[in-house]
């Protein structure tokens, strides 16, 4: 990349926050077919010039900027309040330059400077999750019970759709939290292997609905696997959102105009949900009545 007067351009390596309501996305690492954050993303670099070659080629052939790495890779219908991207950009790449390119739902907010070797994956310290599990006849002492028993040193292979390794050995912090008719489930580690919290949450939802107990918690965490029926299946992804991502020796600078645009977008977003959920129940009223 070049600037006008014909020099190469000067980048460093820096990492954005990036925001999302993933419900509409096909998760967020880039596929051959359909929409997803990361091709999203890429597009908008490529007509901010920060990419060279056209928005989405053919195929998985797409070339990223140097150092192109994010934090986590959200599964389908996954959201996000601190997805990290890193890549060397041009001094002028601001998160508010780059949202001028991105449509509404996802917004970069916040950016560092940082190291040339920096990678936004291989460096998070932590990332932390909340699962808003619908909830509200839920046991919440059996639920605190197991989120017991599920935190500290575990292996999470029978929780994962990874096979078992060295990726399902984890430190996990697990908590939940009553909030109205949901259970707020505060997952932490400093990676999870693949559908964890999905399928942690599809655990407690369980367990908080006397289907399952204390011992079928101890058993998910046995190195016999489950097999079967005894199997845990993943929670719906859509309540799913990555709310943090730690990076010790980053420090990360709010750009005040493009977290206002965020808010405005996402608090849209919320009424226009809302709205959405109270129709649902006059149609539920409606339909419940005799005819």
């Amino acid at each position: 990349m070049t600037d006008t007067d014909g020099d190469t351009e000067a980048r460093t390596r820096r990492a954005f926050r990036v925001a999302y309501d993933g419900t509409t996305y096909r998760g967020f690492q880039r596929q051959p077919h359909g929409d997803t954050v990361e091709d999203t993303l890429l597009d908008a670099c490529c007509r901010l010039g920060v990419l060279d070659g056209d928005p989405r080629p053919a195929g998985d052939s797409r070339e990223t900027p140097t150092g192109w790495a994010a934090a986590g890779r959200t599964d389908r219908g996954v959201s996000a309040v601190a997805q990290t991207v890193a890549f060397d950009a041009p001094d002028w790449l601001t998160p508010r330059a780059f949202c001028g390119e991105l449509p509404d739902d996802i917004r970069a907010w916040a950016s560092a400077d940082a190291p040339a070797d920096f990678h936004a994956t291989h460096d998070a310290r932590e990332r932390e999750y909340e699962y808003h599990l619908h909830a509200p006849e839920a046991d919440d002492d059996a639920v605190d019970r197991a989120c017991e028993r599920l935190s500290g040193e575990v292996d999470l292979h029978n929780l994962s759709a990874d096979p078992r390794g060295d990726g399902t050995r984890r430190d996990l912090s697990l908590s939940a939290t009553r909030d109205g008719a949901y259970l707020r489930l505060r997952a932490r580690a400093d990676g999870f292997p693949r559908e964890c919290v999905r399928r942690v949450a599809g655990l407690l939802a369980a367990v908080g609905a006397g289907e399952r107990d204390l011992a079928f918690v101890d058993r998910a965490l046995d190195d016999e696997p489950l097999a079967g029926p005894e199997g845990i299946a993943a929670a719906p992804p859509e309540p799913l959102v990555l709310v943090a991502v730690n990076y010790p020796d980053l420090e990360f600078a709010v750009d005040q105009q493009a977290a206002a645009t965020a808010w405005t977008v996402f608090e849209r977003r919320r009424v226009e949900r809302t709205t959405g959920a109270r129709v649902a129940a006059q149609l539920r009223r409606g339909a419940s009545r005799d005819p």
